[in-house]
């Protein structure tokens, strides 16, 4: 089981090499740094012996977004990412009533993910991630903090 505790500036190097591993445009250590002290900005560490996923949040005027999420590959499908987004919504209910994220389309394993959390489609942003196989539509998904 992994334990979940706030992230600290000395963990970005280890969420910018997780990152990588996520995802093809992976975030550097520079852009997860900004993001992490940035105001309103909070993020949450799922580790054991190692970092097994990390969520980078940020919360203003009412709301909160998931800026973004990532899991080992390694550690996919063992509760990690769900742990981490439950752990999200309770932090930011401190001062937000609805949390977000945009995620693409055709994820099918994140939308199961966050689906399965209680989010709901609320948008979509046509074309707004890009690929080696042409344009793909995000979808914003919302949850409601406060019922």
């Amino acid at each position: 089981m992994n334990a979940i505790r706030p992230a600290r500036a000395d963990d970005v190097p280890a969420m910018a090499a997780l990152h990588a591993t996520a995802f093809a445009d992976g975030w550097d250590a520079e852009v997860l740094r900004a993001f992490l002290t940035a105001p309103g900005a909070f993020g949450l560490i799922a580790e054991d012996e190692h970092v097994a996923g990390f969520v980078l949040c940020r919360a203003i005027a009412g709301e909160a977004e998931i800026l973004t999420l990532a899991v080992a590959p390694s550690r996919r499908r063992e509760g990690v990412g769900a742990r981490l987004l439950a752990a999200a919504a309770r932090e930011a209910v401190n001062g937000a009533e609805a949390l977000f994220l945009e995620v693409a389309d055709d994820n099918d394993a994140a939308l199961a993910l966050y689906r399965g959390a209680g989010f709901a489609e609320v948008g979509r942003r046509r074309a707004y991630y890009s690929s080696p196989t042409g344009a793909i539509d995000a979808l914003i998904l919302r949850r409601d903090l406060n019922r």
